[in-house]
């Protein structure tokens, strides 16, 4: 990458440390369910006044069942991807928090509005998001995100994205499924600073995470590091399974 990591893309909030305060505290209401998702995925307001905070809510009452990860925890996994992203400094995913809503436990996001038609598959071969396309790419390997689908990454602006949807991450097998292959096998740009960036919080996220993820998830996550420290490349895609998910979109 051309950019250093620690300004791939400005922050989704300028006062990011207070508006994570308020969307553990302030009150939460919903505005209505969002039709297109597979959970149940409310549009919420938190805060008083004119100007409420918009945000979107998932409680983990309304997860589907999964086969292959643990029941009632994709809201964790959510709240952890935030905090790999905010420790490696790349501003991929919008602020997210835990905590209990009208409907029970859940994560809390920030809504960013975008133009839904903008994804992945409309702008991956255009020049300006190549730098934050290659970032998103790491993030999901280190993460082991299943399910990386092309509306899960989001234009803001030209050459600035959003992703969202991690809640199939951290799976303490190799899970990684995505429609972000264009980088597979080739040189990783300035792996060794972003090591550096996140090792600086690294004692801060481990105590953070403890509380969304298993220890064996953390450890799993740990050796992803490690073993992309090694390589120095991105990985190819798996022959043994599928490595894309379904729908694409």
């Amino acid at each position: 990458m051309n950019q250093p990591h620690s300004t791939l893309q400005p922050p989704f909030h300028p006062a990011e440390d207070a508006l994570l305060a308020l969307m553990r505290e302030g009150t939460l209401a919903l505005e209505g369910l969002i039709p297109w998702s597979s959970n149940y995925t409310f549009l919420a307001r938190i805060g008083e006044g004119p100007t409420p905070t918009p945000v979107v809510y998932k409680p983990i009452r309304g997860e589907q069942p999964l086969w292959d990860f643990p029941r009632g925890t994709l809201a964790r996994r959510e709240t952890a991807s935030y905090l790999v992203s905010r420790a490696l400094r790349w501003n991929l995913v919008p602020p997210t928090v835990l905590r209990r809503g009208p409907h029970g436990l859940g994560s809390v996001q920030l809504y960013v509005e975008v133009d839904q038609d903008a994804h992945y598959f409309t702008f991956q071969n255009e020049s300006a998001y190549r730098d934050v396309l290659m970032a998103v790419a790491l993030f999901d390997v280190i993460a082991n995100n299943a399910d990386r689908k092309a509306g899960h990454c989001l234009a803001i602006e030209p050459g600035r994205v959003l992703a969202i949807d991690q809640g199939l991450c951290f799976h303490v097998e190799g899970k990684l499924r995505t429609v972000i292959w264009d980088f597979a096998a080739s040189l990783i740009p300035d792996l060794r600073r972003m090591q550096a960036e996140l090792a600086n919080d690294q004692d801060a996220l481990t105590v953070n995470l403890t509380s969304l993820l298993s220890q064996a998830e953390i450890a799993a996550l740990r050796r992803r590091l490690s073993q992309l420290l090694k390589s120095n490349r991105y990985p190819d895609p798996p022959e043994d399974r599928r490595p894309y998910p379904w729908p694409l979109v």
